[in-house]
């Protein structure tokens, strides 16, 4: 299982879809306060529709408390368009930790310098960024088409 991580996640659309993602690929979802919105918001679940009672989510009150349980920080991939490894060169594996930062600044340098694994995902010039729920879908269906083809 896939570990989708928000840290600080600002739009209440956004967490919705990549909760929706989660329970349809069977990856984990964690977020990270603080949130732009109530986790109750009606946005949240109007974009996770009825999807939201079937997601496996925990929610950490600071970057450390989340930091703390991760049993092995070698398998933590920070995204960020600053990057320059591709997740498409990287190899995943089941209990990955992906994580994407907040949507107005995603993660940052002092987050970034915590873990060594530094992805991006490679995007035209004409754009600074992905949405991070198209983000998300990009780099969970890498992963899973690869642990796929190892079994």
């Amino acid at each position: 299982m896939l570990n989708v991580v928000l840290v600080e996640p600002e739009i209440p659309n956004n967490t919705g879809n990549i909760g929706r993602l989660c329970v349809g690929t069977e990856s984990r979802l964690h977020l990270i306060h603080p949130f732009g919105f109530v986790i109750n918001d009606k946005n949240l679940k109007r974009s996770g529709l009825d999807y939201w009672v079937h997601l496996d989510v925990t929610e950490y009150q600071n970057v450390d408390e989340w930091v703390a349980q991760i049993p092995d920080h070698s398998r933590v991939f920070l995204m960020s368009s600053h990057s320059e490894k591709s997740y498409l060169e990287n190899e995943f594996q089941d209990g990955d930790w992906l994580v994407f930062g907040k949507e107005s600044v995603g993660l940052s340098k002092e987050f970034m310098a915590r873990f060594e694994n530094h992805l991006t995902i490679p995007m035209s010039p004409l754009i600074r960024s992905f949405n991070i729920a198209n983000s998300v879908a990009f780099v969970v269906g890498e992963a899973k088409r690869q642990m796929g083809l190892k079994k």
